[in-house]
């Protein structure tokens, strides 16, 4: 199997950050923000993604990309729904897979993950489960306020052994989309530092991390884009959640701001423009100048090479 990022992050005491792509132009982004940084990043591609990009252009661009990739570069599977949709995904080249059965009774939860991990480990790809669910909306991904709930770490701790899952998402209170939070930010450390006793050697994922900077949402209102009310994770709380057993923190939505916001500022400031390589490129930059950032936080510069 390949390199698993996230044990490395464990061990050292950072995370590694993992965005989401839906373009070429946004995976061109975040490696080149990797690059800069010289820190691991892990690529991700969601169903509906998938289904936009296009198997098979998608298997010959990881193919690409992982060998002219300077850094360590982990693809990976977001949100597979079912045994069908994670084997699609190993087909393509994915070195790690998400299945996402968090919303079915535990016992069933259990069934499909083990199923999974037996397959994947065969063909050398980790596997990521979740326990707990999150509220909020990302791509086809919908729960309610009222359907989520946190993780309970006794039921971590025999979920990982009964599935020998490699990574686990955990609910301790972020959320999916724009609009997490009605106020500030508050997040169960403390239900995190009993995960962390019960399953000490398995690496945490915190979906639902996207920031949401203010200013970035004032500029899209004066640009058209509503968003009032946009609210995300705060730096400072993702840089407390880099140093936990927090090893993997996603990012997807703030993505989504910064390239909207790079193309509209750009053709709202050149209005005889064009040509949609000069738009797009203002909003590559804008991803690029994101996930630097994102790096700095999660505390993995210069870990690329650092064995």
């Amino acid at each position: 199997m390949n390199k698993f990022l996230l044990k490395d992050a464990l061990e050292k005491g950072y995370a590694v950050g993992a965005f989401n792509f839906g373009s070429l132009e946004i995976l061109k982004s975040i490696i080149s923000a990797a690059t800069l940084q010289n820190t691991p990043v892990i690529a991700q591609i969601s169903e509906s993604a998938l289904e936009f990009m296009g198997k098979k252009y998608l298997k010959k661009i990881i193919k690409v990309a992982r060998r002219n990739a300077q850094i360590p570069i982990s693809f990976h599977f977001d949100h597979g729904k079912s045994f069908e949709s994670v084997k699609t995904a190993i087909k393509m080249g994915c070195d790690s897979v998400m299945i996402d059965a968090s919303m079915l009774p535990f016992e069933d939860n259990i069934a499909i993950t083990k199923r999974v991990v037996d397959y994947a480990h065969k063909k050398g790809v980790y596997v990521e489960a979740e326990l707990g669910s999150l509220a909020g909306i990302e791509d086809d991904i919908k729960v309610e306020d009222k359907n989520s709930c946190y993780t309970d770490p006794m039921q971590a701790q025999e979920f990982v052994k009964r599935t020998n899952v490699d990574s686990l998402a955990i609910a301790i209170g972020t959320k999916h989309g724009a609009y997490k939070f009605s106020g500030s930010a508050k997040l169960r450390f403390d239900i995190l530092e009993q995960i962390e006793q019960a399953i000490p050697n398995t690496p945490l994922v915190l979906h639902g991390a996207s920031g949401v900077d203010e200013e970035d949402v004032k500029k899209l209102l004066d640009l058209g884009v509503d968003i009032t009310g946009a609210r995300g994770v705060s730096e400072d709380i993702l840089k407390k959640v880099s140093k936990t057993n927090i090893c993997k923190i996603n990012g997807d939505t703030d993505i989504r701001i910064s390239y909207l916001l790079g193309i509209l500022s750009h053709i709202r400031a050149n209005k005889t423009n064009i040509d949609y390589r000069q738009y797009l490129g203002a909003g590559m930059a804008e991803v690029t100048k994101l996930v630097v950032k994102k790096f700095d936080i999660y505390g993995s510069v210069n870990m690329a090479n650092n064995d």
